[in-house]
């Protein structure tokens, strides 16, 4: 797995290279080749950059564009095919199994319309993605992208998400609305609260870290 900055994940399964969410802060990914996929989680754009992703689904034509119920306006502005996954779907990508959970974007303000939002379990619990959302699955999770910092969000949140989840191993996404103290505060509390047993990771941005 690669974290590319923000919501960004490089998910290589061993039959299946999967992007999700491309953003507007997220680092090189218009550079990747050799796609089978790219996920996107909703239609904000730290999840999704207008901009570059009409060149990366080019350069990857063998790649599907997944995208939730929101997004469809966005994508079919920018002339691209895409799937339109729903909660319940399971999607076959290059060998892997995508499940679509979830639905709905976590609550930012009562004045601000909430959008749809959908989570993807990879192999049926191998990674979760859960976009902006505190959305539970009913698998068991191996590797959880857990959010850190933003503006829907608590650290208690996080980390009674993390405890309810309980994967085998953490690691923090969504993390660029901080200040570098504030990571360092929300790493220190994922560690010292998090489940029993589970194990929290920080791979430097950019680099590809091998989870077993």
């Amino acid at each position: 797995m690669t974290h590319l900055g923000h919501a960004c994940v490089l998910l290589e399964t061993g039959s299946a290279r999967l992007l999700i969410d491309p953003g507007v802060w997220s680092f090189d990914f218009e550079d990747l080749r050799d796609l089978d996929g790219v996920l996107i989680t909703h239609q904000h754009l730290d999840h999704i950059d207008p901009v570059r992703l009409p060149s990366l689904m080019a350069a990857n034509q063998h790649a599907e564009l997944i995208i939730d119920p929101g997004t469809t306006a966005e994508v079919e502005k920018l002339g691209l095919p895409a799937r339109v996954a729903n909660v319940g779907d399971v999607i076959e990508l290059g060998g892997a199994t995508v499940t679509a959970v979830g639905g709905v974007h976590a609550l930012i303000h009562a004045d601000i319309e909430v959008p749809p939002n959908i989570g993807y379990v990879v192999d049926n619990g191998a990674f979760y993605h859960p976009g902006d959302s505190l959305h539970v699955p009913e698998q068991d999770i191996t590797v959880l992208g857990l959010p850190l910092d933003a503006p829907w969000l608590r650290l208690g949140e996080a980390v009674d998400f993390y405890r309810a989840v309980n994967p085998k191993v953490a690691l923090p996404i969504h993390e660029q609305t901080a200040s570098q103290k504030g990571i360092d505060i929300a790493h220190y509390r994922f560690r010292s609260l998090g489940p029993a047993g589970a194990r929290f990771e920080v791979p430097p941005v950019g680099t590809t870290i091998e989870l077993n």
